[in-house]
């Protein structure tokens, strides 16, 4: 789908089969093909992730792709033993961390307020709660990115994160937040469809 430059963008709407491939029909694969995933890729899961809302503009997902067999064997050892095989097979591998001086390039980013900068800086629970809140919003993001991309996504949390940061982001400045494998769908890739809440459950109005 390409929009319509007649047709006012707030009235345009994502058609059935990319709300397939975003929402409806898409799952979180478990096994991968060997069909390689290249930097291009990659950077353009990025290119699409990048622009989704964060408070202030703030940005602080930083992501950290894994690609050599070098460098998943370093991964792999800090994976729970029900993820190292999924993570060893993925021919590619996000780590999702966050930044802890986000802030930094708050005046870049949020140029009517470059003070924000300072107030961060000096705030370590403002950053934090910040920093957390909408890293894990751009975690999201990524995922339907990924599945934008043509690409299938295995997002986990079984791991250990203080290792993983010492693999891969010593000097303490960005803390992981998420692991992501990424590929082409292998053999049996989906588990079942599991169900939703109904709407009586999760929906009230006022």
């Amino acid at each position: 789908m390409s929009l319509d430059a007649a047709t006012p963008f707030t009235s345009q709407q994502l058609d059935a089969v990319g709300r397939e491939l975003l929402f409806t029909e898409a799952r979180s694969a478990n096994s991968f093909s060997t069909e390689p995933v290249t930097d291009a890729e990659l950077t353009a899961i990025w290119e699409l992730a990048k622009w989704a809302p964060t408070a202030a503009n703030t940005n602080p997902l930083r992501v950290h792709f894994v690609r050599t067999e070098e460098g998943k064997a370093r991964l792999v050892e800090h994976m729970a033993d029900g993820n190292k095989a999924k993570t060893a097979s993925a021919p590619a591998v996000a780590v999702l961390a966050v930044d802890t001086k986000f802030y930094e390039h708050i005046p870049a980013l949020f140029p009517i307020r470059p003070e924000m900068k300072d107030y961060f800086e000096a705030d370590e629970a403002a950053r934090t709660s910040t920093s957390q809140f909408n890293a894990a919003l751009q975690a999201g993001y990524f995922i339907l990115a990924v599945r934008a991309q043509g690409l299938v996504a295995g997002p986990m949390a079984g791991y250990d994160a203080a290792g993983i940061d010492g693999e891969f982001f010593a000097d303490g400045r960005f803390k992981t937040a998420l692991v992501v494998n990424i590929g082409h769908p292998g053999e049996n890739p989906w588990f079942d469809r599991l169900p939703r809440l109904s709407n009586e459950d999760a929906l009230s109005w006022a």
